[in-house]
């Protein structure tokens, strides 16, 4: 069986590679559970920094392949679309949402297509370096499908809301230019590539545990903090406030708030 995605790793910096160039780096089954192995295995990697996703030839990569629609033992279905254990996310899902859970930066370098699943394991990287005239596209619905490897989230934060709607409504291109001026990409170079490793490579020289910090900074913080809020007084307060259409009469900031959400005591 050949191997669709090639890791290499020198000098802490890991480079993985979509490698089925015959079939513009097309996604089957296979591809899928590889890339999410992929990240799986890079988040255990404790030398890694920063890791670099590409694509082998011309194209990074040109969504999904409309054979494993044909072939009766992919098992495709509503079982399928369940979460995997120890993730958020599904079979499919994981292809993409793996490199957030990357705890170092993943830069994606785009060069030639980025159609479909494509566009959405790009997402899912910290960075997008694409060349000018790179193509991509959330083309879910020219197969009657929705785009759904976890776009819903690593887009929300890049690409404004009417504008992700239009693109997954028509399917239609954009050009890496395009792409800069809406959000979808970090910048636009000649050689996205070699952005891409310069940018790891300075990365790489920087403290790896502040790195791997502010990877996860957000969503821990996001976590932590609502752990300390939901199912507290004032919280279901609001909700029955809502459901009985009343304005809510809310306590006092408690003495736990101000132990989790005050300033730190001063030194001593």
């Amino acid at each position: 069986m050949s191997t669709r995605v090639q890791i290499s790793i020198e000098d802490h910096v890991a480079e993985v590679l979509l490698n089925r160039p015959e079939k513009h780096n097309a996604l089957d089954m296979q591809m899928f559970d590889e890339l999410a192995a992929a990240g799986a295995r890079l988040s255990a990697e404790s030398s890694v920094r920063a890791v670099i996703l590409t694509g082998a030839g011309e194209n990074f990569c040109a969504g999904i392949d409309l054979s494993i629609f044909n072939d009766p033992g992919n098992a495709i279905g509503p079982a399928s679309m369940a979460p995997q254990e120890g993730s958020y996310a599904n079979r499919f899902q994981r292809a993409a949402f793996a490199w957030r859970e990357v705890p170092v930066p993943v830069i994606c370098a785009i060069r030639g297509v980025a159609f479909g699943g494509g566009t959405q394991i790009a997402l899912g990287a910290d960075l997008r370096y694409a060349a000018p005239d790179a193509k991509m596209s959330v083309m879910e619905i020219r197969w009657g499908l929705i785009p759904d490897l976890a776009i819903s989230v690593t887009a929300s934060n890049l690409v404004r809301e009417d504008l992700l709607r239009e693109l997954a409504y028509t399917g239609r291109v954009v050009s890496g230019s395009e792409a800069l001026e809406i959000g979808m990409v970090t910048a636009v170079c000649e050689d996205p590539l070699s952005k891409a490793r310069d940018t790891a490579r300075l990365i790489a020289g920087r403290s790896p545990d502040a790195i791997r910090g502010m990877k996860t900074l957000l969503l821990s913080l996001e976590a932590e903090l609502q752990s300390h809020i939901i199912g507290q007084a004032n919280q279901m307060e609001a909700v029955r406030a809502n459901i009985e259409g009343r304005e809510p009469e809310f306590g006092d900031w408690t003495d736990a708030g101000k132990r989790n959400f005050g300033r730190p005591e001063p030194l001593k």
